[in-house]
């Protein structure tokens, strides 16, 4: 595939899989003879797994360290464990406050159904977070 199909499949701009590319966060891309990019699935594969993790959140530098600990072999298993497993715990922890804010958001929701409903806001909650 070349990288303007790359680009419309993924919803990544050219210059963003140039960049991925030239920064390490994918391995370098096959090319044709002419030294055109040339996506093949591996390539593919990369670039989903790349648009996952920052969709994610995990840092750009993460993500090149993966790719050069891959790129070194299976001598390299235990780090890239462990570095998924620091990504992992950090998602989680992201998840833990998310989860807090939905909790507060549905309470005040709630609440404000019932007003809407009454026609008053009853509750007893600090002035200060209504």
């Amino acid at each position: 595939m070349t990288i303007r199909e790359v680009s419309e499949k993924y919803g990544l701009s050219q210059d963003t899989l140039r960049y991925y590319e030239r920064v390490g966060m994918i391995p370098p891309v096959n090319r044709t003879a002419g030294g055109i990019r040339n996506y093949t699935a591996e390539d593919l594969s990369w670039v989903e797994l790349a648009k996952c993790m920052r969709s994610a959140g995990l840092p750009v530098e993460a993500m090149i360290e993966y790719v050069r600990l891959f790129r070194e072999g299976d001598s390299t298993l235990s780090a890239r464990l462990q570095l998924l497993t620091k990504q992992r715990e950090a998602l989680l922890e992201q998840r833990r406050h998310i989860d807090a804010t939905l909790e507060r958001l549905n309470y005040k929701i709630e609440h404000y159904e019932e007003a809407v409903r009454t026609g008053t806001l009853n509750w007893n909650a600090p002035k200060d977070s209504k």
